[in-house]
């Protein structure tokens, strides 16, 4: 491990909201691509960006939810891409290079957790593909935009779950053996961190850097996929169905908060490939099982392992533009 995961003293904590870290902060001009922008901590996104003056583009699976959801914001479009379909993400890549625009900031937010098993693509389990492998194409064909203007800012939204598991090198998919929704989830969740660790790497002499990010837990249709009496077994909910400990959980808006710091803090001038926590630059976790304290684990801030990853995805995916 050799990134410069060491806290910076950013000034904001665990509750910063989103209006906190974007206090005084001007996106007149800029534009921002949301993916997952329409709900949840994505939504919470979007509208941050927007109301800092942002132009914001948010690509939806749903096109019709997203525009019900973002209907009367100023300066926010919606944009048709499934990222389950490489063709799908191609098309809206091209439509938008052929607008000629540049692209500033853009947040990886959309995302699965715990899904049961499904192939999609090219055989891929969900949410590798979901979770990594679509927002890998994605911004590698969206790649003339980003290096196009003076300094662009990428975000994957990881989570703390990367502590899982590391990359299944000898089975990604789960093609063999029992598939474990956890550990697929928490592999994908791995390959957001190193995914922005490797771009970085690879972006920062045409200006643009890369983070990773744990937004916190925040209750949001993310949670979906498990059964209320699994969330029950975990400690997350009562029975019937409220929050355990109401306290515990981030509202929206701060969970958002540390994906917004990273997009748009100067205080993160001249780093990148790091993953940030509470809006703060996390340290490496002392224990990666106590999924209760922070921190990064080993294996998802190894620039080895993020060049592996960025080979195989290019290898998977078909595409690499660098």
């Amino acid at each position: 491990m050799r990134t410069p995961q060491q806290p910076i003293g950013s000034g904001f904590g665990e509750r910063s909201t989103t209006a906190e870290v974007l206090a005084g902060v001007d996106l007149a001009g800029r534009t921002a691509l949301v993916t997952g922008g329409y709900s949840g901590v994505g939504l919470a996104t979007t509208l941050a960006l927007a109301g800092a003056g942002a132009r914001v583009i948010v690509p939806a699976r749903r096109p019709d939810v997203a525009h019900a959801a973002l209907d009367g914001l100023d300066g926010v479009g919606v944009e048709a891409l499934d990222l389950e379909d490489l063709a799908s993400v191609a098309a809206f890549a091209d439509r938008y290079l052929a607008t000629g625009d540049g692209l500033d900031l853009l947040i990886a937010s959309a995302g699965i957790m715990a899904a049961p098993l499904r192939r999609v693509g090219r055989g891929w389990e969900s949410q590798f593909a979901v979770n990594h492998l679509g927002h890998f194409a994605l911004v590698d064909r969206l790649w003339p935009a980003l290096a196009a203007g003076p300094g662009a800012r990428v975000v994957a939204v990881s989570s703390r779950g990367h502590r899982f598991t590391g990359i299944r090198w000898e089975d990604p998919h789960f093609t063999s053996g029992p598939y474990d929704k956890w550990a697929a989830y928490g592999q994908s969740k791995t390959a957001n961190a190193l995914f922005a660790l490797h771009l970085d790497a690879l972006g920062r002499d045409a200006g643009v850097r890369a983070f990773s990010v744990h937004p916190g837990v925040i209750d949001t249709n993310l949670q979906r996929h498990i059964p209320l009496a699994e969330q029950v077994a975990m400690g997350w909910t009562n029975e019937d169905g409220t929050p355990a400990d109401p306290d515990a959980a981030k509202s929206p808006q701060q969970g958002a908060a540390t994906s917004v710091w990273a997009a748009t803090s100067p205080r993160l001038a001249g780093l990148g490939g790091v993953y940030l926590e509470d809006c703060e630059v996390a340290g490496i976790a002392a224990d990666p099982l106590d999924m209760a304290t922070g921190g990064v684990a080993r294996h998802a801030a190894d620039p080895d392992e993020a060049a592996r990853l960025w080979e195989l995805s290019a290898r998977l995916t078909g595409v690499d533009a660098f």
